[in-house]
């Protein structure tokens, strides 16, 4: 078999088989194909596409060309959720401890922010303390223990993703269905949990900005999944402006725990709702949305999802006082408030823009290893649909550096556009993808 052959053939729009397919991926992991090669089989495929069922045998591919990590060792049903990334996601530090407390394991290998999204393992090391590295011993004994797991991905997991998306990126090859696809789940299926719920972002700080792209996406991604017998679904939900008010890594962490505690903002704390409801039902543990959305407003209530949260900082190192008092939490030296130079409703806040601005004060990273100031970010005082007036408070900007701080601000007063009111109300959830349909509301 040779890779000029394999090229050629999709180049010329034919199907790849499952043996060249596999080919490929372990030479090219192994340094015998070349990245010339390589970068003409990527482009070959964005141009020609692939089917589903190679974009599936890609994705056992990558897969096969690392290590997996066996679960089967702990009991129960377990699940993992996956968001494509978006600004002031901080659902999984919320949504994991509500549904561990529901009784179902959550486990979840995690990644770090880049660019104008932000990483889960950034924020978690806010806490004092907190390892977001176990070995797989300590995953397994915590799941077992307390319900839940949250720790970064092994250098030995899908080595064949990481080599492909590198070159991806300096190719113009990033945006294909079938290559994000197979890139994001065999992530997930390298980590063999029992199901998987897949949050696909759209709008303006999505990688998605139009909804028949992310529904594309989605559909995708949910038949990698099943094909890999894998319970799976995808909802599809907004991400044209910032989930919640705080953005930057200590600030939304302290919005999570409020949330754990019932007093969080009402469109994250909608979507832990919606999301940990499926969460419950593809473990089995209720029937239907309602009792899902019961039982996840059960343990906010009670506050067993708020010490499932402390449970998981102590299970893995982090000093819980930063949990039951954020005010030790890192800090800003300077905190700015941005005030609204017209009255009007507030049109939009673009997600994207408002990433970059996260950038600026350092509390997003343009390179895998830029340092973060954990305590950067911005709070926001208002919502798409919002009405305010002149001299209202639009959002605070927590920053370490005066110049940082008076840039952004000079950013921000432009990004929240104010005037008349949409037309439209805006929507947190735009719809749900499953193996048998695309059911949109």
């Amino acid at each position: 078999m040779r890779m000029y052959d394999i090229i050629k053939k999709k180049r010329d729009g034919e199907e790849l088989s499952t043996e060249e397919i596999n080919f490929f991926i372990e030479n090219y992991v192994r340094d015998i194909i070349p990245d010339y090669q390589a970068s003409a089989l990527l482009m070959a495929i964005y141009l020609k596409k692939m089917n589903e069922r190679e974009t599936l045998d890609l994705t056992k591919a990558i897969i096969n060309s690392g290590e997996t990590v066996d679960l089967s060792d702990i009991k129960g049903i377990k699940v993992d959720k996956h968001s494509t990334g978006g600004v002031g996601d901080k659902t999984t530090l919320a949504l994991g401890p509500m549904v561990a407390a529901c009784g179902v394991p959550f486990v979840k290998m995690s990644g770090r922010g880049l660019g104008h999204t932000g990483g889960t393992l950034d924020k978690l090391e806010s806490i004092k303390g907190f390892r977001v590295e176990l070995t797989r011993d300590e995953l397994i004994d915590n799941a077992n223990k307390i319900n839940i797991a949250i720790c970064s991905q092994s250098s030995n997991i899908t080595p064949g993703d990481k080599k492909l998306y590198g070159l991806r990126d300096v190719t113009a090859t990033v945006d294909d269905i079938s290559l994000i696809a197979s890139s994001v789940m065999s992530k997930k299926l390298a980590i063999k949990s029992d199901a998987i719920l897949l949050d696909v972002k759209i709008g303006k700080g999505a990688f998605m900005h139009d909804l028949k792209d992310g529904i594309e996406l989605a559909k995708e991604m949910v038949k990698i999944g099943t094909g890999y017998g894998r319970k799976t679904i995808a909802v599809l939900t907004n991400m044209d402006e910032p989930l919640g008010y705080g953005v930057g890594n200590a600030l939304e962490v302290k919005e999570a725990i409020e949330t754990l505690k019932g007093r969080g903002p009402r469109d994250f704390t909608e979507l832990c709702l919606i999301l940990g409801s499926k969460l419950l039902i593809l473990s089995q543990k209720v029937k239907n949305e309602d009792e899902g959305r019961t039982r996840i407003k059960e343990v906010i209530n009670n506050g067993k999802a708020y010490e499932k949260f402390l449970e998981l900082v102590k299970c893995q190192g982090g000093d819980v006082n930063f949990v039951e008092n954020t005010d030790l939490l890192p800090k800003s030296t300077y905190i700015f408030e941005l005030k609204s130079n017209k009255e009007g409703h507030v049109r939009s806040i673009n997600a994207e823009e408002v990433g970059k601005c996260d950038i600026i004060l350092g509390a997003g990273r343009q390179v895998k290893n830029s340092p973060l100031d954990l305590s950067a970010g911005i709070v926001f005082s208002v919502k798409v649909d919002d009405f305010v007036k002149r001299g209202d408070t639009l959002c605070y900007i927590h920053s370490n550096s005066i110049e940082k701080e008076n840039e952004v601000a000079e950013k921000l007063i432009k990004i929240i556009e104010i005037g008349e009111k949409n037309p439209v109300e805006k929507k947190l959830l735009y719809g749900e993808v499953t193996k048998d349909e695309v059911k949109l509301y």
